[in-house]
């Protein structure tokens, strides 16, 4: 237990920053703007270039690894709907309560894989993200067509949406490199290393500095059921779908770690583009990024009981 708080702690301590340096606007709310953008679209896509370009990844059982992450996301998303069945939430909160429920924090996933299992074990969760995320964007435009009928989310945004998202891009681009054995000069390793060294803490203190404390005030009983549909309900199904595939503890680890995580940020970006609720989305992103503290710490904990 001891390992995991020692690997857990300095994670959200870093978010905790993040959002010290929003009390006091430090250095400015401009500057964390652009942060974000260099992180997305350059810091992270490099370490995922690194990472899973210089990976060992033989004898791999990548099949049922990622089927098994699928399949938990796929199964969340059908417990979500059969809930809103007897709920009857409106098409914009059902919405928000799905990206809440099946969405994940790419920063704090990588964050969290890599003090506990390191550069392997970010190879892996590469690899997972590479299939989650366009699979994610299907189903989350799919839902905002079907219960919020907004005319903008069309068949085509989605397929942009996923074709140019640079860390599905870097993670061909990674994972192409490294099946197909191309070699990489030291000088471009090493570049990639040094640029890719500071996408992690830089990512988790923007994540602080998001945060919405007073949105929370505004809960709803979405805000419970989707936050309990992900730090809760998901990892245990992730678990026991990855029990029945017969996955090792390290890739057992890794799918825990993917489904105990709170949502993305960019959800409320989401939301507000295709007519969700963004009061809702703003509450479920803080509820859950403070809450999956506790929540992956006993996750982790027990995993490791069990091992």
């Amino acid at each position: 237990m001891e390992h995991i708080l020692t690997a857990l702690i300095p994670i959200f301590l870093l978010i905790l920053t993040g959002f010290s340096f929003k009390k006091i606007d430090f250095p400015s709310s401009e500057f964390w703007k652009n942060a974000d953008k260099l992180t997305y679209f350059i810091l992270m896509p490099a370490l995922l270039v690194f990472k899973l370009s210089t990976a060992n990844l033989n004898n791999l059982e990548a099949f049922d690894f990622v089927v098994t992450g699928i399949l938990a996301i796929f199964a969340i998303l059908v417990i979500s709907i059969i809930i809103n069945f007897k709920m009857k939430s409106s098409g914009a909160a059902f919405s928000s309560v799905v990206q809440g429920a099946i969405r994940f924090n790419t920063y704090v996933f990588l964050g969290l894989v890599s003090a506990i299992l390191g550069d392997e074990g970010i190879a892996l969760a590469a690899l997972l993200i590479t299939f989650a995320i366009p699979i994610i964007n299907v189903i989350c435009i799919t839902v905002f067509a079907f219960y919020v009928n907004d005319t903008k989310a069309t068949f085509m945004g989605m397929i942009k949406s996923i074709v140019k998202n640079p860390l599905i891009v870097a993670c061909l681009i990674g994972g192409g490199i490294n099946y197909f054995d191309f070699y990489m000069p030291i000088v471009a390793v090493k570049f990639l290393e040094i640029l890719s060294a500071t996408a992690l803490p830089l990512g988790l203190l923007s994540i602080g500095f998001a945060l919405d404390l007073n949105s929370v005030k505004e809960a709803k009983l979405e805000l419970i059921i989707s936050s309990a549909l992900k730090l809760i309900l998901m990892p245990l199904v992730m678990f026991f779908i990855g029990e029945l595939f017969s996955l090792d503890s390290s890739l057992m680890t890794i799918l825990v770690i993917f489904a105990a995580m709170p949502t993305a940020s960019s959800s409320f970006i989401l939301a507000r583009q295709l007519g969700g609720d963004t009061n809702l989305m703003a509450s479920i992103i803080t509820f859950e990024t403070l809450f999956s503290l506790f929540t992956v710490s006993f996750i982790l904990g027990f995993l490791q009981y069990l091992n």
